[in-house]
Formats: C-alpha cells, structure tokens, sequence
C-alpha cells in the first residue's frame, strides 16, 4: 500500500512557504489506518518494550495503537500546562524561538524499554527534547518511529544515537 497517496499537502499552513503534510486524511480510512499501525507494529515487536511514549498532539493516535499492540503501556508527552501531577520539562530551540515539552515525573521507570513514536520527523528538536526527558527519568529507548519524514531537514541528525524508522519518506519540499 502506498501510505503517501493517503497523505494530503497543504500549501501555506501554518505560515506562509511551508508544505503542511495532513495525517488525517490517512486517519480517516480503515484500510490505510490499520497498514500504518501494522507496519509500525512489525519493526518494533521484538524489543522487549514497556512504555510507548507519543507525542502531543498527532504521536498520540499512532502511539497509543502502537502500545495497545505491544502489550505496553503509553505515555503523552505533552505541551505545558496540560499534565496536572508533577512534571519533568525540556526546553528546545525552534527556527523560529523555542518551546517546551512535559512528561509526569512517574511515567517511566528506572529500567522501562522505551519506543518514541511521533507523526512526523522535520527538524528533529522536539524528539530530541523528548528523548531527554524520557533518558532523564531512566528509561532505556531502543527505537523512534515516525510515520512521515521529511527527510530534506536533516532531522535524524539530531538524534544519531537512535534506531529510527519512517513509514513515507519526502525527501524534498
């Protein structure tokens, strides 16, 4: 199945210039949907994983079928203001400012085996801050998943120390 056809490109969102690449449009049909979950599943079953940790907002809907399949638990990393028990934070820089990610402070174990999942991969500086804060905690990640890359932004250089893999590739604007 060729998951890219499922993908709409939007022009000019958010801003101006940026080719905004539209999951929902693979969401919304069952067939697409339960390949994507499939594939995931497949290069991430035999790691032993405890936790799957999906990243707001997107990394949730791939993330939790992706723990429901592994037998695992799941874990939102989200935006501030959005965990109410106490939380760990990681501040990373953006082209354009920088941003902040939460985790709950007893969301990962000392020792859990650890999948990221997030939609998409561009230039790699939410994931990084996310992988802190899961390493932070004590959790050992054994792998990254993303359904799309956009593999032109260079973001998997940001997190060399990583097994990552991708369902579709854009490698150009």
């Amino acid at each position: 199945m060729d998951l890219k056809s499922y993908i709409r490109t939007v022009p000019d969102f958010p801003k101006k210039g940026i080719m905004f690449r539209d999951v929902t449009t693979l969401l919304k049909d069952s067939k697409a949907l339960n390949y994507a979950v499939d594939k995931l599943y497949e290069i991430s079953k035999d790691k032993g994983i405890t936790k799957v940790v999906g990243i707001e907002s997107r990394g949730f809907i791939l993330g939790a079928a992706l723990a429901l399949k592994l037998n695992a638990g799941f874990v939102p990393v989200r935006k501030p203001g959005k965990l109410p028990a106490q939380k760990l934070a990681e501040t990373y820089e953006l082209e354009y400012g920088s941003d902040t990610i939460e985790i709950h402070k007893d969301a990962i174990q000392n020792g859990d085996v650890v999948l990221m999942h997030d939609d998409l991969l561009a230039t790699g500086g939410t994931m990084e801050a996310a992988c802190k804060l899961v390493e932070k905690l004590g959790g050992k990640i054994v792998q990254i998943s993303f359904l799309i890359e956009l593999s032109f932004l260079n973001g998997r250089d940001k997190l060399t120390d990583y097994e990552i893999h991708s369902l579709i590739d854009y490698d150009s604007e």
